[in-house]
């Protein structure tokens, strides 16, 4: 029987529910800074979860809804910048405490470290974004208890891929077998698979 010696967590939908009324809420306000009429609404975002990342899914939604677009000589500036907007917005959310963990994560992340079980993120979520997440719902020094945190665009190709768990891995130095992925999506469950 294999030992199990670390959990893995995804953050965004996992540690706690962020994404309509955190990430979903931040992109708007971000728009609406940029003087964009752009607007995701809960079902619009909930059909642009199905691609991994803040940056690519503004790309996908200006691919495939064409909105109204601002004259802009940079595309990838552009959208870097909106994104750098999103991520600030929404650690202003979560500083002011709105967003709360889910059930039973504390509990779980509290029995496992008492019971010398190695903890790990591996999410396709800003570093900035999951950090604050941590700090605010969890603990000021949560972020400690974690071995590895691999965020954002650490890895080339993001979630279904693989990459961000192979990266955990390497990094916690322990096989897949012994380790136990905790995660909320299709994409997340085949790139943990």
């Amino acid at each position: 029987m294999t030992t199990l010696r670390a959990l893995i967590f995804d953050v965004d939908g996992t540690l706690a529910e962020t994404e309509r009324d955190g990430h979903r809420v931040a992109f708007n306000q971000a728009f609406q800074s940029a003087g964009l009429d752009w607007h995701w609404s809960e079902s619009l975002y909930g059909e642009l979860l199905q691609v991994a990342g803040g940056k690519e899914r503004i790309r996908f939604f200006i691919d495939q809804y064409a909105p109204n677009l601002p004259a802009v000589d940079e595309w990838e500036a552009f959208v870097a910048e909106l994104h750098r907007r999103k991520t600030e917005l929404y650690t202003q959310q979560l500083r002011s405490g709105k967003l709360q963990l889910r059930p039973g994560i504390r509990r779980l992340i509290t029995e496992a470290r008492q019971a010398d079980i190695r903890l790990a993120i591996a999410t396709t979520s800003h570093l900035k974004n999951a950090i604050a997440l941590l700090e605010t719902a969890l603990a000021p020094d949560a972020p400690s208890w974690f071995e590895v945190i691999a965020a954002g665009d650490i890895v080339p190709r993001k979630k279904p891929a693989p990459d961000i768990y192979t990266f955990v891995l390497g990094a916690l130095g322990l096989p897949a077998q012994q380790c136990l992925a905790i995660e909320d999506t299709e994409h997340g469950l085949t790139a943990a698979s």
